[in-house]
């Protein structure tokens, strides 16, 4: 279940509009919005690596295994999809499809798997950049079909995350797939404007080949129990924009004591 964009705008606002500190436009909300996403989102994987190095001393009982509710939160972006074979560069460039037809960014990568002419899937090894040329230099270290290797470069000049596969003769255009995860969609609250100028909510689903202007809203993909965190983020940003050290300070410090509750 996803955190309705709407509830967090107009508890933003309320907030912000009960002492009449200031306002917070839609344009300034989804940009924000979608900063504060990211940064919830990429946290997840700070607290999972922490979770696992006290693993020892966290409950396994249903509901309170930390460990697992953080991996639950990443998994709402996990999929999976085939690499797209360029030929005159010799590499893989990550999928923009996953294998359900939606439209993805890559973000992380996880598991790299070869399916050769039979449908027989291998999985591929990752190598470092002075490892995955120097094996090749010797018949024993080299890598064949059945055990094939890959180098992982996280970006080209055109913002692209490559894979370089051994041995060469792996350039087929739909015999790499991965497991990886997608980068979570920009926050949008969408809207028309009313009769006086007002912004009218307008809770479409947004399509960007289809809504024009600023029709159609996107929901936070994030897990829905960072709800709190969500509006204290945003009001966090939202005080520096409307120039309230106040609601900076408050905000700032309520986020802080959750993120202590959920490490203690």
């Amino acid at each position: 279940m996803a955190i309705n964009v709407n509830t967090v705008y107009r508890t933003v606002l309320s907030i912000l509009n009960k002492e009449q500190r200031g306002y917070m436009t839609p344009n300034e909300f989804n940009r924000t919005a979608t900063q504060v996403q990211l940064d919830i989102f990429e946290k997840y994987f700070d607290d999972l690596n922490q979770q696992l190095r006290f693993a020892n001393r966290q409950t396994d009982v249903d509901y309170a295994d930390r460990p697992e509710n953080i991996d639950e939160k990443i998994a709402i972006f996990k999929t999976s999809g085939t690499c797209t074979y360029d030929a005159v560069g010799g590499f893989y460039i990550m999928p923009t499809v996953d294998i359900y037809g939606n439209t993805v960014t890559f973000y992380r990568l996880g598991t790299v798997v070869y399916t050769n002419e039979y449908g027989v899937p291998t999985e591929v090894e990752r190598l470092d950049r002075n490892d995955f040329y120097y094996t090749q230099n010797s018949p024993l270290t080299r890598s064949t079909t059945s055990f094939p290797t890959y180098l992982y470069e996280a970006r080209d000049t055109q913002g692209s995350s490559l894979i370089y596969v051994n041995p060469t003769s792996i350039n087929c255009p739909t015999c790499i797939s991965i497991d990886f995860l997608r980068k979570p969609r920009d926050v949008r609250w969408g809207y028309t404007l009313g009769n006086q100028g007002q912004y009218l909510y307008d809770g479409s689903v947004y399509d960007p080949n289809v809504t024009p202007g600023t029709e159609g809203s996107t929901n936070f993909e994030i897990h829905v129990s960072e709800q709190t965190e969500v509006i204290l983020k945003i009001l966090m940003y939202a005080g520096v924009i409307i120039r309230d050290p106040e609601i900076v300070q408050a905000a700032a410090q309520q986020a802080m004591i959750k993120d202590q509750n959920e490490k203690t």
